[in-house]
């Protein structure tokens, strides 16, 4: 990689629609300028239209699945399964970033996983503390926690003013999924 390029941490939070969709929407301008991505989707097992997308991309956009079918549910401990499946997803996510192949690294829904605690603060830390300079980060998903908020050096904050969901429409096919 080349050594003049700084790369900072970003966050995409809030409850508002987009922040996966902004994250490949980055990945997709890396990938113009011949950047590598991966792309670590935690908590997501399901075939959604961005894989079929990012195989017409590849080897410029690597993306992987640490989920499974299923939801993890707030009100309920975390399964073993989940917490091994994010684990694993979080060191994945640390050999891609400290391998140099990868200009961009997204930890997709990351957020989400450290709110059901899937994972811990210190697992994300230590990832955040080994990043290499030339390699940008973005964490995205729900509930940031204010500790991420501080140590990004770019958060932004979908926020949902209306949605359609609120009258009774489901995720769709080749829009929310």
């Amino acid at each position: 990689m080349k050594e003049d390029f700084k790369g900072f941490i970003q966050v995409y939070t809030g409850n508002g629609k987009g922040k996966t969709t902004a994250a490949l929407g980055l990945a997709l301008r890396a990938a113009g300028h011949g950047f590598a991505t991966y792309f670590g989707q935690f908590l997501k097992g399901q075939r959604y239209g961005e894989l079929r997308s990012v195989r017409r991309l590849s080897p410029l956009i690597a993306i992987r699945q640490f989920g499974r079918r299923g939801f993890v549910h707030v009100t309920e401990d975390p399964s073993d399964e989940d917490v091994r499946r994010a684990r694993r997803g979080l060191e994945a996510c640390l050999r891609a970033m400290l391998s140099r192949k990868y200009r961009l690294v997204v930890l997709d829904e990351i957020n989400v996983a450290l709110y059901f605690r899937l994972l811990g603060r210190e697992d994300v830390e230590r990832l955040l503390d080994r990043k290499p300079g030339d390699v940008e980060l973005v964490l995205t998903g729900r509930y940031a926690p204010p500790w991420l908020i501080r140590r990004a050096d770019l958060v932004t904050e979908m926020k949902d003013r209306k949605h359609y969901y609120d009258r009774g429409v489901c995720a769709r096919r080749g829009i929310e999924k």
